[in-house]
């Protein structure tokens, strides 16, 4: 019986991944239910020095399977075993066990609970990372419990995954001979399964929402148009047709037009894995996490150090190195912010630096020191401008640095819209597709009843770019795209066709983004993206670009 005569159920989420696939349906195991917080165990000490075994078991097991993978699969799996070993994590789990008299279990559900709570309230980037927190937490519960962990099960034979979601260190290791589509309810159009999923060239669909609660046997999944069909009969496997071409290196449209391809990197392992996935050089480095663990500002010393470690791999290439974004919605102790009613539209990014400029001009310094070390090409840009008259002033403070390159990000539906004034402050702009469209629809793009609305092929945030794109091109000015869009193969050569110049990206998806980009011309990209900017919604902008 094929799917086409079967009585189906369609869900609705975001597509992430393009591909239309089909086949019996495997649940993947949610999480482990909250430990109880009693009784006391009977020898505190005795039940703390279980945590760090444990831990390590773990890491153990995490090593392994990153032994036998390779590029980003290797490089997500032994962070996440580095982040099971995590010094700060296990301590504060072993003293709420000897202090407070709770059972390990508990005190590791709790540790870790606070520190994905931090990383959630920092914001983009970092509240992605919270999820892994949660993965490693529950491992170790497991670990500590005896019990089998969540995750996917051994598979035996071709299917559909349909998950709450995904832990990066699931994702990564999928055999996509075996995983014909990935379906969670959870998730947004940025999240790690959705860049694992576009590398590994599985069809994916996130924020699904009531998938999981739909009784089935099989599904019929569609990546790009992000519909799901669920069946109570079982269905025949049908996979997906994936090309997997390869990337020679360098960034171009078939007919020779020149895109830089770059990587989103946070630390000198990202380095490394930018380097290994052929980055031309990174279009965001993000210094957030040499301040994570800081309770007092990190001297220049300290910093230059921590950014001559990224900056190093990558010498003789160009890196844009991104001021601290923090603020409000991204605690950091020693900024010392009050509370306020909406932080997210408040006293964030650069916006920090109006009362502290002290605390800018330092890592301005540091940031020059290390480019100077390592031989990095490196521009800066700061975070979350609003107009015209605040990049001018960070340009300013940045040359006096010694720093010739100076841009900003566009995050802000304002600043896009004052592109000429931005582009004849600075030297470059840099659309982060991520905020720009949590601030023009209004959603927080970390909630997944939202994700519709945070969709990159929404149309309105297509010609926000292509209003930028075009000042820069009157300008001769580099416009760039350093958010999870350009990590879209298909909306990478709409963005292309836009007119954006650059395209940095995790580094995992670096290789399909580029073969994709060298299947057509650049006057093709030019039509498909002025297609998309003529539809009204998403799909149609899919459609309209060729992308189903």
């Amino acid at each position: 019986m094929t799917t086409s005569t079967l009585p189906a159920k369609t869900h609705h989420g975001v597509g992430v991944s393009p591909g239309r696939a089909a086949g019996p349906v495997v649940r993947v195991h949610d999480r482990l239910p909250d430990p109880m917080p009693g009784p006391a165990p009977a020898d505190p000490a005795a039940d703390a020095a279980r945590i760090r075994p444990a831990a390590e078991a773990v890491a153990q097991r995490l090593l392994a399977r990153a032994a036998a993978a390779d590029g980003a699969a290797r490089e997500v799996l032994e962070m996440t075993a580095t982040m099971a070993t995590d010094p700060s994590l296990l301590g504060k789990a072993e003293q709420a066990v000897t202090e407070r008299g709770l059972p390990a279990p508990r005190a590791v559900f709790e540790a870790a609970g606070e520190f994905a709570e931090l990383l959630a309230a920092t914001g983009g980037y970092l509240a992605e990372r919270a999820r892994d927190v949660l993965d490693v937490r529950d491992r170790l519960i497991a670990e500590l419990t005896g019990t089998e962990p969540p995750g996917v099960p051994e598979l035996s034979g071709p299917s559909v995954l349909i998950a709450r979601d995904l832990a990066p260190a699931d994702t990564a290791d999928l055999d996509p001979r075996l995983v014909l589509a990935l379906v969670t309810e959870e998730g947004g159009p940025t999240s790690h399964t959705a860049i694992l999923a576009r590398s590994l060239g599985i069809p994916a669909v996130v924020a699904a929402r009531g998938a999981l609660a739909v009784e089935c046997a099989g599904a019929r999944v569609d990546g790009a148009a992000g519909t799901v069909e669920l069946f109570e009969q079982a269905v025949e496997p049908q996979a997906a047709t994936r090309s997997r071409a390869r990337w020679n290196g360098v960034g171009t449209t078939s007919d020779g037009h020149r895109v830089k391809l770059l990587a989103n990197i946070g630390s000198a392992a990202d380095a490394r894995a930018g380097i290994a996935a052929d980055a031309e050089g990174s279009g965001l480095f993000r210094t957030e996490f040499c301040f994570l663990d800081a309770a007092t500002e990190p001297d220049v010393e300290a910093q230059r150090s921590a950014y001559a470690a990224v900056l190093e791999p990558f010498a003789g290439k160009p890196v844009v190195v991104r001021t601290l974004d923090a603020g409000a919605d991204k605690p950091l102790p020693f900024l010392a912010i009050g509370e306020e009613p909406n932080p997210a539209l408040g006293v964030r990014g650069l916006r920090v630096a109006f009362d502290r400029p002290d605390l800018l001009d330092r890592q301005l310094t540091a940031i020059a020191a290390a480019a100077a070390e390592t031989g990095a090409e490196v521009s800066v840009m700061a975070p979350m401008i609003a107009t015209a008259a605040e990049a001018a002033w960070f340009a300013e403070r940045a040359r006096a640095a010694g720093i010739e390159r100076v841009g900003v990000m566009v995050e802000t539906p304002a600043a896009a819209l004052t592109a000429d004034a931005l582009l004849d402050a600075v030297d470059f702009v840099s659309v982060g597709t991520n905020d720009l469209a949590q601030y023009t629809f209004a959603a927080d793009r970390m909630l997944g009843a939202l994700a519709a609305l945070n969709d990159p092929w929404q149309p309105a945030l297509l010609r926000l770019i292509a209003h930028l794109a075009r000042a820069g091109l009157e300008r001769g000015k580099p416009v760039g795209v350093c958010g999870e869009a350009a990590a879209d193969p298909r909306l990478a050569g709409v963005l292309t066709g836009l007119g954006v110049t650059s395209l940095s990206m995790n580094p995992a998806a670096l290789p399909a983004v580029g073969a994709a980009l060298a299947e057509r011309t650049l006057a093709d990209w030019q039509q498909a993206a002025q297609s998309a900017l003529a539809a009204t919604d998403p799909a149609g902008a899919r459609r309209a670009a060729g992308q189903d």
